[in-house]
């Protein structure tokens, strides 16, 4: 029919440049999905951290441990590893109410220490190792005090053995500079007693590491003692 108009349609391009918006909602979904995914991942790591850090640092404890013991095994029959202890039985004995050693188990010690301490500088010992404890003990014979002194004093005296520059076995240099900084002493009196007077009048080593993430202690670099006489003598 003349005279009536169609209805313009829009066209293709008009329709294809239309903007498209995500709605709001939508937006913070997304954006709550991300977070919960990075905060997974972070508690993953952190707790796997947490579970495999200790347990690794506790074996690398054990295989220090285990060397130790293997070593002292097959060089040093009568010395007995248990845990992180050292005990040297009927090889370091002393007698009665007295703080020396025979020149045998001088001559023991120093070939037995150096060995140790050679390990403890293996790559994995190293990492975690801290320092040596030398403790004494002694009977029950006598007052706590007196037997707390004597046991100090055959610690000591196991660290006069050591550090002796002028004995015919001395430790070389290294082993004497880590003896000195690395080990300390201590009296048990009469606790942990064994089965006879005479067992009870020993010493004993005990290895002590570094706790997980522990920071290691800051050594004082100074030159050794060229000559040492052990105050016990004096």
């Amino acid at each position: 029919m003349l005279g009536l108009r169609t209805a313009t349609r829009k066209s293709a391009r008009t329709e294809a440049e239309k903007p498209f918006w995500i709605s709001f909602s939508d937006l913070m979904t997304a954006l709550m999905v991300l977070f919960l995914v990075a905060m997974s991942v972070a508690l993953m790591s952190v707790t796997q951290k947490i579970i495999s850090g200790p347990e690794e640092h506790r074996k690398k404890v054990d295989a220090c441990m285990a060397a130790v013991a293997a070593m002292t095994l097959s060089q040093f029959p009568g010395v007995a590893v248990q845990g992180n202890s050292i005990g040297f039985g009927t090889l370091a004995l002393f007698a009665t109410n007295q703080h020396q050693l025979d020149a045998e188990a001088e001559t023991m010690l120093r070939a037995y220490v150096p060995r140790v301490l050679s390990l403890t500088r293996s790559p994995g010992c190293e990492a975690v190792f801290k320092r040596v404890i030398v403790e004494g003990f002694a009977s029950q014979r006598g007052t706590y005090i007196h037997n707390l002194n004597l046991s100090l004093q055959r610690a000591e005296r196991v660290l006069c053995i050591l550090l002796n520059p002028s004995a015919p076995d001395a430790l070389d240099e290294r082993d004497r500079k880590d003896v000195r900084n690395l080990f300390l002493v201590g009296g048990s009196s009469f606790n942990a007693l064994k089965p006879s007077d005479v067992e009870s009048q020993r010493i004993e080593m005990k290895l002590e590491f570094l706790g997980y993430e522990e920071d290691r202690e800051q050594i004082r670099d100074a030159p050794l003692d060229q000559e040492l006489k052990c105050p016990l003598d004096w």
